[in-house]
């Protein structure tokens, strides 16, 4: 695939306010991007999207990631079974973030931990961590 192209950002106006997507990537190349239950609104994680990731997102319909650890595209679920259909796809105001509401295939889980969501511990005020809920099997 060639590296897809994205319009750069127009005026603050234009940006804001403006019908085309012109996403706001930082200086690594990347957009935050966060995953929600289609269904639920449940956060299910939080990824990063390159260009061409988001490309494909676009063009397929299914959630594609830049995986910052691999250092690699990264297609959801390509392995697991638990495929990402984008259902709703939307950018924030000054378009650096990028909020997906989508439908889980396979298990329906979305952590490699073996959960449904990434997002599994309470916060307490103290700093302590709670609440972990079991991996599915």
């Amino acid at each position: 695939m060639t590296a897809p192209t994205f319009p750069a950002p127009g005026s603050k106006r234009e940006l804001e306010e403006g019908a085309v997507l012109t996403p706001r990537f930082d200086a690594a190349g990347l957009v935050t991007c966060i995953a929600t239950d289609a269904d639920t609104g449940a956060p299910l994680m939080v990824a990063h999207m390159n260009a061409e990731a988001l490309a494909r997102t676009l063009e397929t319909g299914e959630a594609w990631y830049w995986s910052r650890s691999r250092g690699e595209l990264w297609h959801k679920g390509a392995t697991s079974g638990q495929i990402q259909t984008v259902v709703e796809m939307r950018v924030d105001c000054d378009q650096d973030a990028l909020w997906l509401k989508v439908r889980v295939a396979g298990d329906g889980g979305c952590c490699h931990t073996g959960r449904r969501s990434c997002f599994y511990r309470v916060v307490e005020r103290d700093g302590t961590l709670t609440g972990a809920d079991t991996p599915r099997s």
